[in-house]
């Protein structure tokens, strides 16, 4: 695993379904996009399994039970059980359950999966304020929750109940583009009662905690495509990360990135599991990768050379994140990004 403040993406000699034992997969943007399994995630996932990888399924969206993820991954053609799946809900439950009374109420602002995973931990979902709750919990309930939901964990939280969120993702990807996702629930909630939840998910250590103690990994990889949820959360728990480049962040995010969203390894797609990853070297005041070698300047990062389009991404990070990030002038990155096709 890396330790300090990353300056480079890291190379690997050996596929990384061969050096790490587990991959911690996040979902929407990764293995699916709208529902539909992401080209080359049925077969890239088949063979990292066949190889003897673990794969483990980590997601933010706490809508969904366990069983109903494993059912649709499976449908894609991606053979999965419930115990293959962690998710927001579990973690929020766990984190609830280890603060209130055994089989106290918990009013629930959410859907099938939280209620699910708070009677696993023994407790009681309720509807209303007026059922005496313990705890108010809110997860993401789709786009027919009901305004009145907000209500009822209003009245509650203002009477002081403790309030607990599964995540704060602003926003979540769907067939027809982005859409509110809990964080903009919660959002609601605290604009109304000025308090502040407690929360579970990605990247807090309450999910890293849940996903360690349900896989057992001992090495592994969380792989992801944002940065501020999947690549933070492989850094708040001390873990190597893949980010892959079929979802939310792109090439300028990347080289924009603070030291808490970088991630060790950058690819296009789950392919990435199958390979080693190339060196990055140190080329005078640039760095090498591939075929390209990319510097940066005082106001400018340069890319000069010809390869694969991801090396050349691979070489500007090292550049960019060297030179401090955001710091390194946004404009050249784009250039340079735009001579990738990135």
């Amino acid at each position: 695993m890396s330790q300090g403040v990353r300056t480079r993406p890291e190379g690997s000699g050996q596929a990384l379904s061969e050096a790490y034992d587990t991959a911690l997969l996040d979902l929407d943007g990764v293995v699916y996009a709208g529902g539909e399994a992401i080209a080359h995630a049925v077969d890239s996932l088949a063979a990292a399994r066949d190889g003897g990888m673990h794969l483990a399924y980590v997601t933010n969206n706490a809508l969904r039970t366990p069983d109903a993820v494993a059912a649709h991954l499976t449908e894609l053609g991606i053979p999965a059980a419930a115990s293959d799946v962690v998710t927001s809900a579990q973690a929020v439950a766990r984190l609830i359950a280890d603060q209130v009374p055994a089989g106290a109420r918990v009013l629930v602002i959410g859907g099938e999966g939280l209620r699910v995973a708070l009677r696993e931990r023994g407790l009681v979902p309720v509807d209303s304020a007026e059922d005496d709750p313990a705890a108010v919990v809110q997860g993401y309930g789709g786009p027919e929750l009901p305004w009145g939901r907000f209500a009822e964990a209003c009245y509650a939280v203002h009477r002081g109940v403790p309030w607990y969120a599964s995540n704060t993702d602003l926003t979540i990807p769907g067939a027809r583009g982005i859409a509110p996702g809990n964080g903009a629930a919660v959002e609601v909630v605290r604009i109304a009662t000025g308090a502040e939840p407690q929360v579970a998910g990605k990247p807090l250590p309450p999910m890293h905690r849940e996903t360690i103690l349900r896989t057992g990994a001992k090495r592994p990889l969380v792989v992801g495509d944002r940065l501020d949820t999947d690549i933070e959360g492989a850094f708040n728990g001390g873990v190597d990360s893949l980010l892959v480049l079929t979802g939310v962040t792109d090439g300028a995010q990347l080289l924009a990135a603070p030291p808490q969203h970088r991630p060790t390894y950058v690819d296009a797609d789950l392919r990435g599991l199958l390979a080693g990853q190339p060196e990055i070297t140190r080329e005078g005041d640039g760095f090498g990768c591939g075929g390209w070698t990319a510097s940066a300047g005082a106001s400018r990062l340069e890319l000069a050379g010809d390869g694969e389009p991801l090396d050349g991404l691979r070489a500007l990070c090292a550049a960019a994140w060297t030179a401090g990030g955001e710091d390194a002038c946004e404009l050249e990155g784009e250039k340079a990004l735009a001579r990738l096709g990135l």
